[in-house]
């Protein structure tokens, strides 16, 4: 099939080398300007994407994130971000990247290739129908992301994408596809920047959403996140003496008490 990768097309800048370091940073951050543009673009795929993912997700189900590279890597840490920020179970978002998780941190050669891993990586998480899954490739050309999305489809579980071609196979193979088209990169071919940047804002967007529509925000707060660190207990006891208009002392002890923020303002006057 033929089309036009425009993320491997050659950028708008060259001589970069012989361009000072005020230069770059400031052609680099005018390319990075683009980028929210685009997505705006793609709100209503977004939208349409999200809505079927909390449908799913309300009747027990699971959003899973698949990518090689810094697509896998991206849509990880916005899965490992999930349970500390929304308090969710870590098994309710979930990362795969080809490789396995020694890829997150090196490369592993010719992992993306393979047409049959990526499925194979979801069924040993047990997928089924009541899941959705999202596949993650700039270029929208990678066999282990599009061969898993091949299957999710064999086997009615619904699959979306987020990918930076238009008419690319994976924008093909989803049934609710994400296109945000950022343009050539900065560096001729390097789609960890316009392109990772465009795949972790519809990441945050998708997650975010998902997150406040299952009631995991009140107002505007976080009162379900994990205290895991001081600035984060720190930040509890603010929101509780925001929402409840009392001391810092009697919001610390509410906190400590009922163990989330969420517990501590539904239980606050009880005995």
């Amino acid at each position: 099939m033929n089309f036009t990768k425009t993320t491997e097309q050659a950028s708008k800048y060259n001589h970069l080398e012989k361009m000072s370091v005020h230069e770059l940073l400031t052609n680099i951050n005018s390319e990075d300007s683009l980028v929210p543009l685009a997505v705006e673009k793609s709100i209503p795929q977004i939208e349409i994407l999200v809505s079927k993912i909390v449908d799913k997700l309300k009747n027990g189900g699971r959003l899973f994130y698949i990518g090689a590279g810094t697509s896998g890597r991206l849509g990880i840490v916005d899965a490992s971000e999930c349970p500390p920020t929304f308090g969710v179970s870590h098994d309710l978002v979930i990362g795969l990247i080809a490789g396995g998780d020694k890829a997150i941190r090196k490369a592993v050669e010719f992992a993306e290739d393979s047409t049959q891993q990526g499925w194979q990586d979801l069924q040993e998480c047990h997928i089924s129908e009541k899941d959705v899954v999202i596949g993650i490739a700039a270029s929208g050309t990678t066999p282990y992301v599009i061969g898993a999305l091949q299957k999710c489809n064999e086997n009615n579980i619904i699959t979306g994408c987020i990918t930076c071609n238009e008419g690319s196979p994976l924008a093909k193979t989803a049934q609710f596809p994400v296109v945000i088209i950022v343009g050539p990169e900065f560096v001729t071919g390097s789609s960890r920047m316009k392109a990772g940047t465009a795949q972790k804002l519809v990441l945050n967007m998708i997650s975010t959403t998902t997150m406040i529509q299952l009631g995991r925000v009140k107002g505007n707060k976080m009162v379900d996140m994990q205290l895991s660190n001081n600035k984060l207990v720190d930040r509890g006891t603010r929101m509780i003496m925001e929402e409840l208009d009392i001391s810092k002392k009697e919001a610390a002890e509410l906190l400590e008490k009922y163990g989330s923020v969420r517990n501590a303002i539904n239980n606050y006057g009880t005995k």
